[in-house]
């Protein structure tokens, strides 16, 4: 399990390994942390006293002196995996849910009409609608959209790379999410 690194304002900045997140406990950059220990790391023996060196990781932590994260104001990058996530492996035209290698990244406005490979031009869809619309608008192809796209915030985005993510973790983001967000449902 990855560890979910924040900047000391509470902001998701990446997520780490626990070997890294304890150079950080090592070198006392934790500001702060979140939910109980989830690994325990250990080192040497020391000579005089006998005892092996441990750092109890946590799920989150805060580092001290990070710079605020650029992330926080940036588009996040979109991909098949973070984008079928978004859309719950729903087909955005049939309403069907599909395995990942059924479905496809659907372009409501064609590249090759103009449109953005961007969140709010990219939905799900199924290999089987999208080859219907093909080279159309949806309305072109007497298809319509069951749900809209739109651009996931920074804390959504941390949910959706994809990653095996601890309950405090989880409840942590999804704090931040907007209600609207169909990672809610």
């Amino acid at each position: 399990m990855d560890v979910l690194q924040l900047d000391v304002s509470g902001r998701p900045q990446a997520w780490i390994t626990p070997k890294e997140a304890a150079v950080i406990y090592a070198s006392d950059g934790v500001a702060w942390t979140l939910g109980d220990t989830c690994h325990v790391l250990r080192g040497g023996t020391q000579r005089a006293t006998g005892r092996q060196s441990r750092i109890e990781v946590h799920p989150i932590i805060a580092v001290r002196g990070s710079i605020p994260s650029r992330a926080w104001r940036a588009v996040p990058t979109i991909t098949n995996t973070k984008l079928f996530v978004r859309d719950r492996n729903i087909c955005a035209y049939c309403g069907g849910r599909f395995v990942f290698e059924d479905l496809t990244r659907e372009h409501i406005v064609p590249v090759s009409r103009g449109g953005e490979d961007a969140w709010m031009n990219c939905i799900t869809a199924c290999r089987s609608c999208n080859g219907h619309k093909g080279n159309r608008l949806p309305e072109e192809a007497r298809m319509s959209l069951l749900y809209l796209p739109y651009v996931p915030s920074l804390h959504e985005d941390m949910i959706l790379r994809g990653r095996r993510i601890l309950a405090d973790q989880m409840e942590f983001l999804l704090a931040s999410v907007p209600r609207s967000s169909r990672l809610h449902a």
